[in-house]
Formats: C-alpha cells, sequence, structure tokens
C-alpha cells in the first residue's frame, strides 16, 4: 500500500493555455502523470529542464506559499510561479502529515524576513530564529532542526545551494531521521551526496521525458567522479580545448 503524503499527481492538460511556455519544457510537456512510491524522491537534470518548474507546482498545489516556509505562511514578495500549479491535481493520502515545509533557497531570504515579522506578532507558533544573525547555511540547518520532523511532508529545491560537503552530511542524517519517524521529501538536487541516500526514487528530467535511474547513472555522480579521479586530465581538457 502506498502511504506517501503525496501519492499522484497529474496535469489537466486541457487548463494549459497553448501558448504556454510549459509546453516547449520536454521533460513537462510529456507529462500526465507521477506517482511517489518511496519517502524521498529525487528530481535531477540540467538545469532548465523544468524539474524546479514541477517541484514548485507540487508545493504550491498541495498548499504550500510559493517563495517557501510552512503551509501557514501567506506572505508574498513577487509572483512569479508558472501556472502549472494550478493545472496540477494532487492524491492525498489518507493519514494527515503533522509537519510540513517547503524549502528553497532562492528566495529562502525573504522566508527568513518574514520568520521575523510573524515572530515580532506575537504568535507562540513563531518562536524567532534569527536567521539573518546565522550564515545561510547556518540557517538551512537551523530550518531542519526546528520544523523537520516525524510525520511530515518536505519539498526541498535545491537545499545543497548554502551546505558545505559536512553540512550536507548533516542534511542527510537528519532526513534519514525523519523518513524513519514517517516522513516524506520530494527533493530538488545537483549534489552527489545528498543523491546517495539509500532506497530513494531518482527521477531524470534530461533525453526529454521523466525517467527512474540509478545514483551512479546520474550526471551529478559521473562529473563529480570524473573530475575526482582524473582531475588533471579534465582540467587540461576544459582549459586548453
Amino acid at each position: 500500500m502506498n502511504n506517501m503524503y503525496i501519492k499522484d499527481l497529474w496535469i489537466k492538460w486541457e487548463d494549459i493555455s497553448n501558448s504556454s511556455y510549459l509546453r516547449s519544457i520536454p521533460s513537462i510537456s510529456q507529462l500526465d502523470e507521477m506517482t511517489f512510491e518511496r519517502p524521498v524522491t529525487f528530481f535531477v537534470g540540467e538545469n532548465g529542464s523544468g524539474k524546479s518548474t514541477l517541484l514548485e507546482a507540487i508545493a504550491i498545489a498541495y498548499g504550500f506559499n510559493p517563495e517557501g516556509g510552512t503551509k501557514n505562511y501567506t506572505f508574498s514578495t513577487y509572483d512569479s510561479h508558472s501556472e502549472l500549479c494550478d493545472s496540477i491535481r494532487l492524491s492525498k493520502g489518507y493519514i494527515k502529515p503533522k509537519r510540513n515545509y517547503f524549502l528553497r533557497a532562492e528566495s529562502f531570504y525573504n522566508v527568513a524576513t518574514m520568520e521575523e515579522e510573524y515572530s515580532r506578532g506575537g504568535s507562540d507558533m513563531y518562536i524567532p530564529k534569527e536567521f539573518h544573525k546565522k550564515s545561510h547555511g547556518e540557517s538551512f540547518i537551523e530550518v531542519v532542526k526546528s520544523y523537520f520532523g516525524a510525520n511530515g511532508i518536505y519539498i526541498l529545491d535545491e537545499p545543497e545551494a548554502a551546505l558545505s560537503p559536512q553540512r550536507q552530511l548533516t542534511l542527510l542524517y537528519e532526513i534519514d531521521r525523519c523518513v524513519k519517524e514517517g516522513s516524506q521529501f520530494i527533493i530538488v538536487t545537483h549534489s552527489p551526496i545528498l543523491l546517495g541516500y539509500p532506497d530513494a526514487d531518482i527521477l531524470s528530467f534530461d533525453e526529454g521525458e521523466i525517467h527512474r535511474i540509478e545514483y551512479e547513472e546520474t550526471e551529478s555522480y559521473k562529473i563529480t567522479e570524473m573530475f575526482i579521479n582524473r582531475r588533471d586530465q579534465v582540467l587540461g581538457s576544459l582549459f586548453e580545448g
């Protein structure tokens, strides 16, 4: 039985205009439905392949603020999300999650600012975390330790952007802690460290169609492995070429 909090998605293409740029993204335009089968699902692919576009649409369709935070965040500084979120239908699990968070690197500054605004409002829901007084990476880890826990749904867009390799290992530990307590993660990443999480589904957005691949088949792994093992050869070819 599929006990994921987000089980399936469908796209109602009849609700998307024929002139929409979404139809020019091969991986998105070929997608009608998707099933989430494991507690951790990674979206991988080259820049512009559509992975963050789909992740954002899933998050908004689930009820998250487009810029991130928990489902209680209601602010907006700039509306840049696509019409895809209005055309996606989600099939949810029969158990309601107790926790939730949408973490996206590119708009985290805005989330940190609103965190301060909410906490000044006196609500017990928002205990001051003072993210702006911490480094970007420290703030990310503070979010994970403060908001991530058992029986939660967590959507992460390139969380490695602010994290050192050591902190990425810390994030892996926290992800595993939550998974063992019944949580689900959907993550866009280029990190070969994060992608190493055992038994995760890795969905590639390359080659024009979303498809499952193995860890060793990801470009993140192959390029990192090649660079580490043949650095001089890679750099020589790159610079001389």
